[in-house]
Protein backbone atom coordinates (compact mmCIF):
# COMPACT_ATOMS: atom_id res chain seq x y z
CA UNK A 1 0.00 0.00 0.00
CA UNK A 2 1.25 3.61 -0.76
CA UNK A 3 1.99 5.29 1.63
CA UNK A 4 -0.30 8.27 1.20
CA UNK A 5 -3.40 5.57 2.07
CA UNK A 6 -1.81 5.43 5.72
CA UNK A 7 -4.49 6.57 8.55
CA UNK A 8 -1.25 7.57 10.38
CA UNK A 9 -0.62 10.70 10.34
CA UNK A 10 -4.48 11.59 9.62
CA UNK A 11 -6.55 13.52 12.04
CA UNK A 12 -10.42 13.08 11.58
CA UNK A 13 -13.18 14.85 12.89
CA UNK A 14 -16.39 13.60 13.13
CA UNK A 15 -19.41 16.14 13.33
CA UNK A 16 -22.59 14.42 14.37
CA UNK A 17 -25.15 15.36 16.75
CA UNK A 18 -25.83 12.02 17.98
CA UNK A 19 -23.81 11.16 20.69
CA UNK A 20 -23.95 7.37 19.92
CA UNK A 21 -22.79 7.93 16.72
CA UNK A 22 -19.52 10.29 17.66
CA UNK A 23 -18.79 7.14 19.96
CA UNK A 24 -19.11 4.55 17.34
CA UNK A 25 -17.02 6.60 14.56
CA UNK A 26 -14.44 7.67 17.11
CA UNK A 27 -13.84 3.74 18.43
CA UNK A 28 -13.78 2.53 15.28
CA UNK A 29 -11.87 5.03 13.08
CA UNK A 30 -9.59 5.15 15.86
CA UNK A 31 -8.68 1.34 15.63
CA UNK A 32 -8.10 1.34 11.76
CA UNK A 33 -5.32 3.99 12.58
CA UNK A 34 -6.91 7.59 13.02
CA UNK A 35 -6.76 10.30 15.11
CA UNK A 36 -10.13 11.14 15.99
CA UNK A 37 -12.20 14.26 17.14
CA UNK A 38 -15.84 14.75 17.49
CA UNK A 39 -18.01 17.79 17.30
CA UNK A 40 -21.90 17.69 18.42
CA UNK A 41 -22.59 21.09 16.00
CA UNK A 42 -21.02 23.78 14.06
CA UNK A 43 -19.75 25.80 17.17
CA UNK A 44 -17.83 22.78 18.30
CA UNK A 45 -16.63 22.19 15.24
CA UNK A 46 -15.22 25.46 14.50
CA UNK A 47 -13.29 25.46 18.25
CA UNK A 48 -11.48 22.20 16.68
CA UNK A 49 -10.30 23.46 13.54
CA UNK A 50 -9.47 26.78 15.13
CA UNK A 51 -7.03 24.28 17.56
CA UNK A 52 -6.47 21.16 15.48
CA UNK A 53 -5.20 20.49 11.33
CA UNK A 54 -7.70 18.22 10.13
CA UNK A 55 -7.46 16.30 7.02
CA UNK A 56 -10.93 15.10 6.90
CA UNK A 57 -14.34 15.62 7.82
CA UNK A 58 -17.33 13.67 8.28
CA UNK A 59 -20.07 15.79 8.06
CA UNK A 60 -23.93 15.21 9.02
CA UNK A 61 -26.20 16.56 7.47
CA UNK A 62 -28.87 17.05 10.00
CA UNK A 63 -27.57 18.85 12.44
CA UNK A 64 -29.21 21.39 15.15
CA UNK A 65 -28.29 25.18 14.50
CA UNK A 66 -26.09 25.48 10.92
CA UNK A 67 -26.94 22.41 9.40
CA UNK A 68 -24.14 20.47 6.97
CA UNK A 69 -24.92 21.89 3.81
CA UNK A 70 -24.66 25.29 5.39
CA UNK A 71 -21.36 24.38 7.46
CA UNK A 72 -19.88 22.98 3.96
CA UNK A 73 -20.95 26.13 2.25
CA UNK A 74 -18.26 27.94 4.87
CA UNK A 75 -15.67 25.50 4.90
CA UNK A 76 -15.72 25.60 1.12
CA UNK A 77 -15.01 29.34 1.09
CA UNK A 78 -11.71 29.53 2.74
CA UNK A 79 -10.68 25.75 2.78
CA UNK A 80 -10.82 22.50 0.33
CA UNK A 81 -10.42 19.87 3.28
CA UNK A 82 -12.26 17.07 2.50
CA UNK A 83 -16.00 16.37 3.31
CA UNK A 84 -17.58 13.08 3.67
CA UNK A 85 -21.58 13.71 4.42
CA UNK A 86 -23.96 11.54 6.31
CA UNK A 87 -27.25 12.01 5.73
CA UNK A 88 -30.64 10.22 6.97
CA UNK A 89 -32.25 11.49 3.39
CA UNK A 90 -32.19 9.45 0.38
CA UNK A 91 -33.17 11.51 -1.92
CA UNK A 92 -31.23 12.30 -5.09
CA UNK A 93 -31.64 15.79 -4.95
CA UNK A 94 -30.96 16.45 -1.46
CA UNK A 95 -27.27 14.70 -2.51
CA UNK A 96 -26.89 16.72 -5.72
CA UNK A 97 -27.16 19.49 -3.22
CA UNK A 98 -24.15 18.48 -1.24
CA UNK A 99 -21.64 17.77 -4.17
CA UNK A 100 -22.78 21.72 -5.42
CA UNK A 101 -21.84 22.93 -1.96
CA UNK A 102 -18.25 20.98 -2.15
CA UNK A 103 -19.14 17.60 -0.64
CA UNK A 104 -16.53 15.25 -1.85
CA UNK A 105 -18.58 11.97 -0.93
CA UNK A 106 -22.01 11.07 0.41
CA UNK A 107 -23.29 8.30 2.44
CA UNK A 108 -26.79 7.46 3.77
CA UNK A 109 -27.58 6.68 6.90
CA UNK A 110 -27.83 3.77 8.59
CA UNK A 111 -24.33 2.68 7.49
CA UNK A 112 -21.83 0.09 8.22
CA UNK A 113 -18.79 1.86 9.39
CA UNK A 114 -16.87 -0.43 6.68
CA UNK A 115 -18.10 1.44 4.15
CA UNK A 116 -17.56 4.83 5.63
CA UNK A 117 -13.80 3.30 6.04
CA UNK A 118 -13.48 2.79 2.41
CA UNK A 119 -14.96 6.21 1.45
CA UNK A 120 -13.07 7.94 3.77
CA UNK A 121 -9.50 6.10 2.82
CA UNK A 122 -10.45 7.02 -0.58
CA UNK A 123 -11.10 10.41 -0.54
CA UNK A 124 -7.99 11.17 1.18
CA UNK A 125 -5.72 8.80 -1.42
CA UNK A 126 -7.15 11.46 -3.80
CA UNK A 127 -6.65 14.49 -2.07
CA UNK A 128 -2.67 13.48 -1.29
CA UNK A 129 -2.44 12.16 -4.98
CA UNK A 130 -1.98 16.33 -5.53
CA UNK A 131 0.53 18.33 -4.20
CA UNK A 132 -0.79 21.18 -1.42
CA UNK A 133 -1.90 24.26 -2.71
CA UNK A 134 -0.95 27.29 -1.17
CA UNK A 135 -2.46 29.28 1.97
CA UNK A 136 -3.22 31.70 0.27
CA UNK A 137 -4.92 30.22 -3.09
CA UNK A 138 -8.30 31.97 -2.30
CA UNK A 139 -6.96 35.41 -2.68
CA UNK A 140 -4.62 35.03 -5.68
CA UNK A 141 -4.56 36.26 -9.00
CA UNK A 142 -3.40 33.82 -11.51
CA UNK A 143 -2.13 34.41 -15.35
CA UNK A 144 -2.14 32.24 -18.16
CA UNK A 145 -1.70 32.41 -21.72
CA UNK A 146 -4.16 36.37 -22.25
CA UNK A 147 -6.30 35.49 -19.04
CA UNK A 148 -6.63 36.94 -16.08
CA UNK A 149 -8.37 34.34 -13.37
CA UNK A 150 -9.01 36.14 -9.88
CA UNK A 151 -9.49 33.77 -7.45
CA UNK A 152 -11.29 36.17 -4.67
CA UNK A 153 -13.58 37.03 -6.51
CA UNK A 154 -14.00 33.74 -9.09
CA UNK A 155 -13.70 35.67 -12.16
CA UNK A 156 -12.04 35.46 -15.36
CA UNK A 157 -11.02 38.61 -17.28
CA UNK A 158 -8.97 39.05 -20.60
CA UNK A 159 -5.66 40.83 -20.26
CA UNK A 160 -7.43 44.03 -21.93
CA UNK A 161 -10.35 43.81 -19.15
CA UNK A 162 -13.49 41.68 -21.07
CA UNK A 163 -15.03 39.96 -18.56
CA UNK A 164 -15.74 36.29 -19.49
CA UNK A 165 -18.83 34.58 -18.03
CA UNK A 166 -18.48 31.40 -16.38
CA UNK A 167 -20.45 29.11 -14.86
CA UNK A 168 -19.94 27.78 -11.76
CA UNK A 169 -19.11 24.55 -13.30
CA UNK A 170 -17.06 25.75 -15.67
CA UNK A 171 -14.94 28.33 -13.08
CA UNK A 172 -14.37 25.34 -10.72
CA UNK A 173 -12.99 23.28 -13.44
CA UNK A 174 -10.99 26.16 -14.52
CA UNK A 175 -9.33 26.89 -11.25
CA UNK A 176 -8.83 23.00 -11.00
CA UNK A 177 -6.74 23.54 -13.75
CA UNK A 178 -4.61 26.50 -13.26
CA UNK A 179 -3.73 24.86 -9.47
CA UNK A 180 -2.08 21.78 -11.12
CA UNK A 181 -0.61 22.99 -14.52
CA UNK A 182 1.50 20.84 -16.77
CA UNK A 183 0.31 18.11 -14.85
CA UNK A 184 -1.62 15.03 -16.73
CA UNK A 185 -5.24 14.81 -14.44
CA UNK A 186 -7.50 12.18 -15.16
CA UNK A 187 -11.58 12.28 -16.20
CA UNK A 188 -12.40 11.07 -12.43
CA UNK A 189 -9.55 12.71 -10.59
CA UNK A 190 -11.28 16.02 -12.23
CA UNK A 191 -14.63 14.62 -11.77
CA UNK A 192 -13.15 14.59 -7.89
CA UNK A 193 -11.37 17.69 -7.83
CA UNK A 194 -14.18 19.80 -8.86
CA UNK A 195 -16.29 17.48 -6.07
CA UNK A 196 -19.20 16.92 -9.27
CA UNK A 197 -20.48 20.35 -10.29
CA UNK A 198 -20.84 19.36 -13.53
CA UNK A 199 -24.49 19.74 -15.56
CA UNK A 200 -24.32 17.03 -18.14
CA UNK A 201 -24.74 13.48 -16.47
CA UNK A 202 -22.81 9.91 -16.38
CA UNK A 203 -19.09 9.38 -17.81
CA UNK A 204 -19.36 12.02 -19.97
CA UNK A 205 -19.38 15.17 -17.84
CA UNK A 206 -16.13 15.97 -17.98
CA UNK A 207 -15.19 15.84 -21.69
CA UNK A 208 -18.70 17.91 -22.02
CA UNK A 209 -17.21 20.58 -19.48
CA UNK A 210 -13.92 20.69 -21.41
CA UNK A 211 -15.43 21.39 -24.44
CA UNK A 212 -17.46 24.00 -22.89
CA UNK A 213 -14.43 25.61 -21.23
CA UNK A 214 -12.57 25.45 -24.22
CA UNK A 215 -14.98 27.17 -26.85
CA UNK A 216 -14.25 30.16 -23.91
CA UNK A 217 -10.77 30.45 -22.76
CA UNK A 218 -9.05 28.73 -26.47
CA UNK A 219 -8.20 30.77 -29.44
CA UNK A 220 -9.34 27.71 -31.82
CA UNK A 221 -10.99 25.41 -29.72
CA UNK A 222 -10.64 22.45 -32.02
CA UNK A 223 -6.84 22.71 -31.64
CA UNK A 224 -6.50 23.53 -28.07
CA UNK A 225 -3.40 24.81 -27.11
CA UNK A 226 -4.30 25.73 -23.26
CA UNK A 227 -6.39 22.24 -21.91
CA UNK A 228 -5.13 19.49 -24.14
CA UNK A 229 -6.13 16.13 -24.18
CA UNK A 230 -3.98 13.35 -23.07
CA UNK A 231 -4.89 9.84 -24.80
CA UNK A 232 -5.78 7.56 -22.00
CA UNK A 233 -4.84 9.56 -19.52
CA UNK A 234 -7.34 12.59 -19.18
CA UNK A 235 -6.38 16.72 -20.11
CA UNK A 236 -3.38 18.47 -18.98
CA UNK A 237 -3.20 22.59 -18.62
CA UNK A 238 -0.26 23.11 -20.51
CA UNK A 239 0.45 26.94 -19.76
CA UNK A 240 2.37 28.85 -18.14
CA UNK A 241 0.85 30.08 -14.85
CA UNK A 242 1.99 33.17 -13.03
CA UNK A 243 1.43 34.77 -10.04
CA UNK A 244 -0.01 38.21 -10.00
CA UNK A 245 -0.04 39.90 -6.28
CA UNK A 246 -2.39 42.64 -7.76
CA UNK A 247 -5.72 41.51 -8.36
CA UNK A 248 -7.83 42.39 -11.40
CA UNK A 249 -9.57 46.02 -12.16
Amino acid sequence: MSAFATPANKHLLVVDDDRDIRVLLDQFLTKQGYSVSTAADHREMQAILDKEKIHLVVLDLMLPGMDGLAICKELRETSKIPIVMLTALGEENDKIRGFKEGVDDYLAKPFNPQELLARVTAVLRRTDMLPPLPKDQFNRVLQFGDWRLDMAVRQLTSLSGTLIDLSAAEYDLLAVFVEHPKRVLSRDLLLDLTRGQVEIPFDRKIDMQVSRLRRKIEDDPKNPTLIQTVRGGGYVFSAEVLVDAQPAA
